[in-house]
């Protein structure tokens, strides 16, 4: 079983490794090095790493569709499946058309809900109980082709995007692996998606970040774990920016101008939202590392009163 694998992020080992351990990759194409940190040093991709301590070859078109050279390698390969987990690139219909039996992705979602670059985020910021991974035939779509297999991950109410996306990595090797096989034994029926179910999960950006405390406790609090660990939900402290890392719902009754802190305590940051109260657990100032609460007022007042915004 010959596979050529395409991936980028951390999100993807888990799946290589699999695929590694089970079936022959013959290579990798994964995103060119990208400048990181402070020095901006050229800095590979997780993906390409694993691939180097295994001795795959690896590519890193700019643009694949536009790269002759490195389709022609494929063609050359002449794979039995391109097996594709957050590439982060579309795929042309001459290059999904390479291999002798498709192109399989892995999509963090259980499909046709949440098609595009942020499922795992917008499954906690719209609330729901449930996510999971699908493997599907790719097409020339954005996440439409037919689907494979399914596997549910429930979602708690404090889990966060950073908590679901390491359990949908796992899960989601395991689920490649037998996708494959079943594919091979002939026990997988494609099935084609319901595009009226279809739900786009957008590209995060720092301006979805603000919070708007007129909203409800519940909205907000799925914001900041849908947020955690990027871009980081985030409101102003008496002009200072102050992200917040992770919170609980606290019911109550009492009405406050939305964005008022009622109380600081070793319990956090109690504070007024459209509906309901919120309890602030972990924070971040300029400058600092993220703290809980109960640390940070060691060292550091936060008044009463004060309107958050």
């Amino acid at each position: 079983m010959k596979i050529v694998f395409m991936g980028t992020p951390e999100f993807a080992v888990n799946s290589l490794i699999g695929l590694i351990n089970e079936f022959d990759v013959k290579a990798v194409l994964t995103q060119p090095d990208k400048p990181k940190g402070r020095g901006k040093k050229l800095s590979m991709s997780e993906v390409k790493e694993t691939a180097i301590k295994n001795s795959i070859p690896v590519f890193q078109p700019i643009k694949l569709k536009n790269d002759k050279e490195v389709i022609n390698r494929l063609k050359e390969i002449s794979p039995d499946y391109i097996i594709v987990v957050a590439f982060g690139q579309i795929l042309s219909k001459e290059v999904l058309d390479i291999p002798k039996y498709g192109c399989i992705n892995l999509h963090a979602s259980l499909l046709p809900k949440y098609r595009g670059a942020a499922p795992i985020n917008w499954a906690i910021i719209n609330g729901d109980k449930k996510s999971g991974n699908t493997t599907m035939f790719m097409d020339t779509g954005l996440d439409t082709g037919d689907m494979l297999l399914k596997s549910e991950i429930e979602i708690t109410d404090s889990m966060t995007a950073g908590e679901l996306h390491d359990l949908l990595k796992e899960d989601g090797a395991k689920l490649l692996v037998e996708t494959i096989k079943g594919l091979k034994s002939g026990k997988i029926e494609r099935k084609k998606q319901n595009d009226s179910e279809s739900f786009y999960a957008s590209m995060l950006n720092k301006d979805m970040a603000v919070i708007d405390w007129k909203k409800s406790n519940k909205e907000i609090h799925n914001l900041i774990r849908g947020l955690n660990p990027w871009p980081v939900a985030y409101t102003h402290y008496n002009g200072t920016v102050m992200k917040i890392y992770s919170s609980e719902i606290k019911d109550s009754m009492e009405k406050f101008q939305p964005g008022t802190i009622i109380n600081t305590s070793k319990n956090g940051i109690e504070v007024a939202c459209g509906d309901g109260h919120i309890l602030i657990k972990t924070v971040q100032f300029p400058g600092g590392k993220p703290l809980n609460v109960e640390e940070y007022i060691k060292g550091h007042s936060l008044d009463k009163n004060v309107i958050l915004h």
